[in-house]
């Protein structure tokens, strides 16, 4: 008997082999997350399996989309977010010296974090339009950096770096993927090395205390230098398997902190030793394997770009945490997807996810 005539059709295209990759992901992040808390379930681990369970729904829902209404829908989405960031300008709400939400009453909506998957959909829009005589002109930059500036400036002076990288990260891919040549990204990476120093001023004092403990955090190590110093001797003093299950002091009697959220990889590796890291980081790189297979395997221009650009936005979350925690990149707020708790890095990482199961799916159609 036919396989395919006994699934039925709305599940028949879902890669059950990623999503169980993806569950063990965020289970074992639950796990880390019930250790990090003495053992108890209600703080963290508990509200973070119901968001959980909630966004894998939500992707599973978007990957039934379909390529067409993703490509119709990136602009008109790209447009409602430039305007909720302006709201947040205007109206947001304030929390941790930064304006980064809009409070709804039942929920507070963190447009930012939208706009990371968001923008890659709209620059990979733009170049699916674009004639391909054109990709060599000016007229093929200006309007993706336009693009591409607007939401990151807004992003900004929330104040967010992390995330205004994010987003500048996510475009750029898609341009360079598109065939813009190398030498214009040569003149633009000259233009921002110019310009660092003038930004650098307009920097808030502890974006620039941070820039300046990522060299030498020796400098400060009871004050800005302390979470990265921290981290550095809870992973190392998990050695090759770790101190165990519960076992972990760094994180247990509160030297390291954040040890929830930027900072659970530390949590997790101080624990679980070497192991655990490569198991976890190898873990993650199947789940971006997969996302570039699916950019393989695409029919058209537009499903290519969103499907590499999704992949890599979701690469740039994992490898700027993991230098951010070890010591390799300044502190810039940028948690693990799927391991650290919160909400707001899983939703969109899971929309990418969904995202990349739709355009999946629409390169099986016949």
């Amino acid at each position: 008997m036919n396989r395919d005539s006994i699934v039925p059709t709305p599940l028949r295209h879902v890669p059950w082999r990623l999503l169980a990759l993806v569950v063990a992901i965020g289970g074992f992040g639950l796990v880390v997350l019930y250790s990090a808390a003495g053992g108890n379930i209600r703080p963290w681990a508990m509200s973070q399996g119901t968001r959980f369970a909630m966004f894998i729904g939500l992707a599973i829902l978007i990957s039934w989309a379909g390529e067409e209404r993703l490509k119709r829908a990136a602009m008109p989405t790209y447009g409602i977010l430039v305007f909720l960031l302006l709201l947040v300008e205007l109206f947001g709400f304030v929390g941790g010296g930064s304006r980064r939400w809009l409070d709804l009453g039942f929920i507070r909506l963190q447009p930012s974090e939208l706009m990371k998957p968001v923008i890659v959909l709209a620059v990979a829009r733009f170049y699916d339009m674009l004639p391909a005589g054109e990709i060599r002109r000016f007229s093929a930059i200006w309007p993706p950096a336009l693009l591409i500036g607007v939401p990151a400036a807004l992003v900004l002076v929330q104040p967010d770096l992390g995330t205004a990288l994010m987003i500048c990260g996510g475009g750029v891919t898609v341009a360079f993927l598109a065939g813009v040549p190398l030498r214009l990204f040569g003149g633009a990476a000259l233009a921002l090395a110019a310009a660092f120093p003038i930004a650098l001023s307009f920097m808030h004092d502890y974006q620039r205390d941070r820039i300046e403990i990522f060299l030498n955090p020796e400098s400060d190590p009871l004050g800005t230098g302390y979470h990265i110093i921290q981290s550095k001797i809870a992973i190392g003093s998990g050695g090759l398997f770790g101190k165990g299950f519960l076992a972990g002091t760094q994180s247990h009697l509160d030297y390291l902190p954040e040890r929830h959220t930027d900072f659970v990889f530390a949590t997790m590796a101080e624990e679980w030793g070497l192991v655990g890291g490569v198991a976890l980081i190898l873990a993650f790189l199947l789940v971006i394997r997969w996302g570039m297979r699916v950019a393989g395997r695409a029919k058209g221009r537009f499903a290519r770009l969103t499907a590499a650009g999704l992949a890599t936005t979701i690469f740039f979350y994992v490898a700027i945490n993991l230098a951010m925690v070890m010591g390799l990149a300044p502190v810039v707020g940028i948690p693990l997807p799927l391991v650290s708790f919160g909400g707001s890095a899983m939703m969109t990482v899971l929309i990418c996810i969904g995202m990349l199961m739709a355009i999946d799916r629409s390169a099986q159609r016949p």
